[in-house]
Order: structure tokens, then C-alpha cells, then sequence
């Protein structure tokens, strides 16, 4: 597998892991009864995007070993092809 594969494929990866992990800790305006007139009452008061970018780095990086042993295994391979 080519070098320029295996980054698309960490891509897909991380994008679909970001989804996964944003929802995780975020307290809404109304959660906290602090609603700034004008805004959205469900926005989020501290999405803490930098520790998320961290955890999906660890999270799809977990995900793409398990995708490269899954792929790189025989007996799977003998299974799929």
C-alpha cells in the first residue's frame, strides 16, 4: 500500500473519530442557565477543541494500527479475498 493510501485512509479515519469524540463534555448555555442574549441557547460555553484534536489523534491513530493489522493479517485476508 502506498504512503499516499495510507495518509487518505488515516484522513477518513480522523474525520469520522472527530465526529465521534466532539459530543463528548460539551455543556450548553441553557445546561448552565447562562444564556447571553443573542446567541444560541443551545451553544456550547467551553468546547475545549485542542484536547479533542488530541484525543481523536490518539483515538484514530488506535483505529488506523487495528485497520493495518486487519488488513495485513493472513487469515483475514484468505477470509476476504
Amino acid at each position: 500500500m502506498s504512503v499516499v493510501s495510507l495518509i487518505a485512509i488515516y484522513f477518513v479515519i480522523w474525520w469520522t473519530c472527530l465526529f465521534l469524540v466532539l459530543p463528548f463534555g460539551v455543556k450548553n448555555q441553557s445546561d448552565v442557565d447562562e444564556v447571553t442574549p443573542g446567541t444560541e441557547p443551545g451553544a456550547p460555553i467551553m468546547s475545549r477543541i485542542r484536547q479533542k484534536f488530541f484525543a481523536t489523534t490518539i483515538v484514530s491513530a488506535v483505529v488506523m494500527g487495528l485497520t493495518m493489522w486487519a488488513v495485513s493479517n493472513p487469515v483475514l485476508r484468505e477470509y476476504w479475498y
